[in-house]
Parts: structure tokens; sequence; C-alpha cells
């Protein structure tokens, strides 16, 4: 009887669990990202550069649709809304790109302010940051200056800190793509704790070119979603 009754009682929990995912996912949702998130005719501004949706692309990454990205497949389950995907092909964290090139254009601190009014969002850079190379910098929770912010860790403190304050109502995630720099990834989880924004580091997802293929898409969407069920 004593199991009995203990069983009936994890179920319960588990149906909660589960009911409240579902709701807080029904909630819009908006993402800040980079080219992982895009999908052409799906990002606003329309003119942020797109990776996913242009027809080049298909010849090196199988994903063609954009119910195939993680994040329509993660809104759909739950019968959630899209709200803003602001993401940006090649974008940095940082103002500093590729080549030590200026990015303020396009980087995540210059977008983070255009999200709407979202219930969830999601922030998912930081693998530009990794490839261009750029400088790390130093943690920084104060007093920055516009050179602090070419460098990743005192903008991703900048960036974290002002979304806090510009989306005070809004449950905020962390993605960590993987592999990236060690340097990059641990900088990144650092932060997250300080702000105590919880940051979702990805295990292993399927890639080509670079890039999640289809099967990647999943494991991307799979792991998202067991991270909000597990909170």
């Amino acid at each position: 009887m004593k199991n009995r009754f203990f069983i009936l009682v994890m179920a319960g929990c588990f149906l909660l669990n589960v009911d409240s995912f579902a709701q807080s996912v029904r909630q819009t949702i908006s993402i800040l990202g980079d080219s992982y998130s895009t999908f052409l005719g799906y990002v606003t501004p329309d003119t942020n550069a797109c990776w996913y949706g242009i027809p080049d692309i298909e010849e090196i990454n199988d994903v063609r649709t954009v119910e195939e990205t993680w994040w329509y497949q993660l809104i759909q389950e739950q019968e959630g809304q899209l709200e803003v995907n602001n993401s940006y092909s090649g974008a940095t964290i940082c103002h500093t790109g590729y080549n030590h090139e200026d990015y303020s254009d396009r980087s995540f601190i210059t977008r983070m302010d255009h999200l709407g009014n979202p219930g969830i969002i999601f922030i998912f850079g930081g693998t530009n940051d990794s490839w261009a190379g750029v400088p790390i910098g130093e943690y920084q929770y104060a007093n920055w200056t516009t050179e602090d912010l070419y460098k990743l860790r005192p903008a991703f403190c900048y960036l974290l800190h002002a979304m806090l304050s510009r989306y005070p109502d809004t449950k905020i995630y962390n993605i960590t793509n993987t592999e990236l720099s060690q340097e990059v990834s641990d900088s990144m989880d650092e932060i997250c704790r300080y702000y105590e924004i919880p940051n979702i580091r990805l295990r292993y997802i399927d890639k080509q070119a670079g890039h999640p293929s289809v099967n990647g898409m999943k494991n991307i969407c799979r792991q998202v979603r067991e991270a909000l069920l597990a909170e």
C-alpha cells in the first residue's frame, strides 16, 4: 500500500512538473541569437543576415524548413507562440567580430532591446566570439565603458545585467553551444552563475558545416526541454 501511494505521489508530481512547463512555454518566447537560430523570413528585423533558409546552404546542411529548427520545434511541442526571433548570422556577443572588425551594428548588445515583451527569452550566442577569437577581457560587473564592450567577458556581463533590467518579468535562459573554446564556455558559465541566469550547456549535437543538422536541431530542442523540465 505504501509503495502504491508513493508511486501515485511521484506520478502526480511528474504531471504537475510537465503541466508547469507547458504553461510557461505557452507564453510568448523571444530569441536573441546567431546563425543557429536564424531562418530566412522568420527573423526580426528581416534585414538580419540568415544562414538557414538560404538556397546555397542546402548543399552543406540538411535543414530545409523552419519546422526543423530547434526553436520552432520547442514552441510547437507546447503550443507556444514566437514573439520575436532577433537572430543574426555571424553575430558576436561583444562588439568585436571576425578579423577584429567592428560588429557593433549586429552584436547581441546592440540587439538586446528589440525582443518585444515575451514571457521567456533564450540567449543563444558565443559561437562566433569563440570562432573569431575575440578578446576575452576580465570579469566586470559594473562601470562598463564602450571599450570594455569589445571584449567578451565584460560584454556578456553587461548583456545579462541590462537584460535583467530591461525585462524584469521575463524568464531568461542562456544556451551554450558545444565545441567552443574552454575559455568562452567557462566564462559564460561563470557569468550566468553570478547573475543567477540558468545556463543550458549543450552536450553532443550533430552538425554539418559547423551548424546543427536536422538531427542536431532535435538534439538542441530535447536538451533545452529537459533543462526546463528539471527546474
